[in-house]
C-alpha cells in the first residue's frame, strides 16, 4: 500500500502559506528602505522579490506550457504598491497554474530557463527555499532598521 507523504494540495497550501508572510514582510517595509537598503554587500529586499516573482509565475507556466520560458529579473518596480499588485497578481496565478501540473510531472524533469535540469519536484521546493532565503535577509534588514518583523511561524 503506498502512503502519500505531501498532497499536492499541500505542497500548495504551504507555498501559499510561506507567500503570505512574505507578503507581510514587504508590506512592513518603509517605501525607500525596500529600494535602497542594504548591508554587507546585499541587494535591497525589492530587488530580491524580483527575483522571486521572476521565478515562480513564469515557471509554473513553463511547466504547464512544455515550453520554458527566459529569465528576467529586472525589477521593474518603482513603488511598493506596484511590487504588491503584482504579488498579489502572482499569488492568483499560482493557485490557477499550480494544478494543472498532473502529479506525474512532478516526477519529470525539466529544463527551466534553459538550463537548470531537475525534476519538477524540485523546481518547486526551491522556490519556496529560495523564497525563505531571501525572506530571512530581509529580517535583517527589518531588524537593523529597528522594525519587528512578523513571526517566521506565522503562515497562515
Amino acid at each position: 500500500m503506498k502512503t502519500e507523504i505531501l498532497l499536492k494540495q499541500d505542497l500548495l497550501a504551504y507555498w501559499q502559506g510561506q507567500r503570505r508572510l512574505t507578503r507581510r514582510v514587504i508590506d512592513a517595509f518603509p517605501e525607500g528602505d525596500l529600494f535602497n537598503f542594504t548591508i554587507g554587500g546585499m541587494r535591497p529586499f525589492s530587488a530580491m522579490c524580483a527575483e522571486i516573482i521572476a521565478i515562480a509565475v513564469p515557471s509554473l507556466r513553463s511547466f504547464t506550457s512544455g515550453k520554458a520560458e527566459k529569465l528576467d529579473e529586472m525589477s521593474k518596480f518603482t513603488s511598493k504598491e506596484e511590487l504588491l499588485k503584482q504579488w498579489d497578481e502572482d499569488t492568483e496565478n499560482i493557485n490557477t497554474l499550480f494544478p494543472q501540473l498532473s502529479e506525474a510531472q512532478f516526477q519529470q524533469n525539466f529544463v527551466l530557463f534553459g538550463e537548470y535540469d531537475l525534476r519538477i519536484q524540485q523546481h518547486i521546493f526551491y522556490f519556496i527555499d529560495n523564497e525563505i532565503h531571501h525572506r530571512g535577509q530581509a529580517y535583517v534588514y527589518l531588524r537593523a532598521l529597528g522594525i519587528e518583523p512578523p513571526y517566521f511561524w506565522e503562515t497562515f
